[in-house]
């Protein structure tokens, strides 16, 4: 914990999302997926004051393949409900949902959230979900799906729908196919423009920092790095809402990041 503490004090990091899960495919969570939450929490604001404490929370959707969650049967949702309301009563100040692959325009998914609210509100607690891309020109969800499978990106309508939903919205940046830093920046750029045009002034807008180095299909270590992922972001913000309060960066993943990653970070998008 004290190197923790050590690491992400003076960061500027408001929210620290731990890792509850995942979700059983049938939406319960067992209590021995988190045994030490009330340690955790209360020794991070004993050392990081300020540091709010959300409990992430994800699993595989049966969406591309029989395997996994599904939305559409409502005793899941229920359960997801109720696993939510358990483990927001061991102290978490919010709760990250991480569910994939979610197809643009899931009604199953904004009742689940609709639902979600009421019990996040209930605890004084955020509702905090990770999001896919926006399509960068309309409807390619559409194309993308019918010729792969896989849609992979949001209609910008739905991202609006999901952000009104929630408290926090993080938007999953990366993984985005883009060859090189200046085709990623770019990108990253557009999806900033996109995410604010339709993000209430109300919820809070994450844009995700890639802080792993993997190279398979979808994603170039070389090309996506937190240097230009944070000018994409600038350039996007600074185009369509420089003045906005209620928007950060979101930093992924810890246990992969460099020292490399930690130092483009705080030089930046921190100073």
């Amino acid at each position: 914990m004290k190197n923790l503490a050590r690491r992400l004090r003076d960061t500027g990091i408001r929210d620290l999302y731990v890792h509850s899960g995942p979700l059983e495919h049938d939406g319960t969570l067992p209590k021995s997926a988190y045994p030490k939450a009330r340690w955790l929490i209360a020794a991070v604001h004993r050392d990081l004051p300020g540091v709010r404490v959300q409990a992430w929370l994800g699993d595989k959707l049966a969406t591309e393949s029989p395997d996994g969650l599904r939305l559409e049967n409502a005793a899941t949702r229920a359960a997801v409900v109720r696993s939510t309301r358990e483990i927001l009563a061991t102290g978490f100040e919010g709760a990250h949902f991480d569910l994939e692959p979610l197809h643009s325009g899931d009604r199953n998914y904004l009742s689940l959230l609709d639902d979600l609210r009421r019990v996040t509100r209930d605890h004084d607690a955020l509702l905090s979900v990770a999001a896919h891309q926006i399509d960068p020109v309309p409807a390619f969800h559409s194309f993308w799906g019918a010729t792969t499978g896989h849609p992979k990106w949001w209609s910008q309508s739905f991202f609006g729908q999901v952000a009104r939903r929630v408290d926090q919205i993080a938007v999953m940046s990366y993984d985005t196919m883009q060859p090189l830093q200046s085709l990623y920046g770019g990108y990253v750029a557009q999806q900033t423009a996109l995410a604010l045009e339709v993000t209430p002034q109300g919820t809070d807008l994450l844009m995700g920092l890639p802080f792993y180095h993997e190279n398979r299909f979808g994603h170039w270590a070389h090309a996506e790095t937190v240097p230009a992922a944070v000018r994409g972001v600038r350039l996007g913000l600074s185009r369509t809402d420089a003045d906005r309060a209620r928007f950060g960066v979101a930093l992924y993943v810890d246990f992969a990041a460099t020292e490399a990653d930690w130092t483009a970070y705080e030089k930046d998008w921190v100073r």
